[in-house]
């Protein structure tokens, strides 16, 4: 199999390249809580309201809970009250991935990590919150692990 040939066990990028972090479903289910597994892996959502990130206001970065990629810095992150920890933006452009979701019968823009292809949630558009961006990126909290700044005393 050559580089740019995506493997046929795993799933891949919008582009069709892989992602850098590739693992059996065995291993992730092994590796993961069954609730993490099912929001991660298969893009379930957890229920409002009750994730650990929701209305945190911990300083750090966000990563992913299944690779620990850098996702998101607190200082994108904002109070939206829908639910879910909410951020106008990601680390990077390129530490996410956009695919298009029709399961509810319509489109929304699911968010997944860049690196390993885990579900985190999705993002919408226009929503007039007042943020730098017009985004509201609406994370899963079970697809973070927050990664706090050491305390400057």
């Amino acid at each position: 199999m050559s580089a740019s040939t995506p493997r046929s066990d795993g799933p891949t990028r919008p582009d069709g390249t892989e992602y850098s972090v590739q693992k059996p479903e065995v291993d992730w289910a092994a590796e993961l809580t069954p609730q993490e597994y099912h929001v991660l892996r298969e893009a379930g959502t957890e229920a409002p309201f009750v994730g650990e990130y929701t209305d945190s206001k911990t300083e750090g970065v966000y990563s992913c809970r299944a690779c620990s990629a850098e996702l998101f810095r607190s200082a994108g992150k904002f109070d939206s009250h829908c639910g879910w920890p909410s951020f106008f933006e990601p680390l990077a452009k390129d530490s996410v991935v956009y695919l298009e979701d029709i399961s509810l019968g319509r489109s929304r823009t699911e968010v997944r990590c860049a690196a390993c292809g885990g579900h985190l949630g999705h993002v919408f558009e226009g929503e007039g919150y007042d943020t730098p961006t017009d985004l509201r990126y609406c994370i899963n909290s079970i697809s973070l692990r927050m990664n706090p700044v050491a305390s400057q005393t």
